[in-house]
């Protein structure tokens, strides 16, 4: 488990644009079930996570569309929330960073990790802005 001063400011980064920070099992599983759609990040250490995913997934909230409820869970910190989390991802492996989209409780849209490696913030904004557009 990482230290939460590591872990700290990189949940600041989604947090303060809007997410909310799961750390137990029934706070993922009540944000999953709500109504409408849900973008639920699972957060990391990564250098992907902080060059590419956090900052695309921030840029793609200028979108006009975007889900109704934002959410994270840091992998390998908030280990109950990330493993209920991963588990409403399946049939996708579990990969940190990876970004999912769901409406009505069913995931309809996933980005895994080997989705963000190699791919700026402005494609992986663009995935989810394509998203949003035919979701939300």
């Amino acid at each position: 488990m990482y230290p939460e001063e590591i872990v700290k400011p990189m949940k600041l980064e989604l947090t303060e644009s809007g997410f909310n920070d799961l750390k137990t099992k029934e706070e993922v599983e009540s944000a999953i079930s709500k109504n409408g759609t849900t973008l639920l990040v699972v957060n990391s250490v990564c250098g992907c996570a902080a060059k590419n995913a956090r900052p695309g997934i921030i840029q793609s909230l200028g979108n006009n569309k975007i889900p109704d409820n934002l959410c994270t869970v840091f992998a390998g910190f908030d280990i109950e929330a990330t493993e209920t989390a991963r588990s409403k991802m399946l049939p996708f492996p579990p990969s940190s960073p990876s970004i999912a989209l769901f409406k009505d409780g069913s995931l309809i849209h996933m980005i895994e990790r080997h989705h963000i490696e190699g791919r700026d913030a402005d494609m992986i904004s663009s995935n989810l802005i394509s998203a949003y557009n035919e979701y939300c």
